[in-house]
């Protein structure tokens, strides 16, 4: 039973042979493809390397195997193997996008006048009623002219 954000066997089949065979050196490793659920639940969740449920294996696997593969380049190679066999039957629409945190704003764009607003001048409102001034303010002395 393939639970949902787990490998089906057809994505096994077309990864496995790209994944480093096992050696017949010392203690037997833990079934790849166990091993990459657990890898692929805890990026999909966020949760602690600690967090992984038993039925992956023990963390500590998951998290030497996800390691050791990203140092010697086998992430890289079957993340690029994937894209060259998906973008040769015309699988990957390849897409560019901006992201906006950066493009800057030249130091002007910031305060752009208002509608109806004379250039320069703010308009000023009364402390009491709120209503705009159409003369001096209400607090200086009249002009004598």
């Amino acid at each position: 039973m393939v639970r949902r954000g787990e490998l089906t066997d057809k994505a096994w089949q077309r990864i496995e042979p790209l994944l480093p065979a096992t050696d017949a050196r010392g203690r037997p490793w833990r079934d790849h493809r166990q091993v990459i659920d657990g890898i692929l639940w805890r990026l999909r969740t966020g949760s602690p390397w600690r967090d992984i449920p038993e039925r992956y294996g023990p963390w500590q696997t998951c998290y030497e195997r996800f390691k050791r593969w990203d140092e010697d380049g086998t992430w890289a190679r079957l993340l690029e193997q994937m894209q060259v066999k998906d973008d040769s039957v015309g699988n990957v629409e390849w897409t560019v996008s901006i992201d906006s945190t950066i493009a800057r704003a030249h130091q002007h764009a910031a305060g752009a006048r208002k509608k109806g607003m004379a250039a320069g001048r703010s308009i000023r409102r009364t402390r009491k009623s709120g209503r705009p001034l159409e003369g001096p303010a209400e607090d200086s002395p009249p002009s004598s002219t």
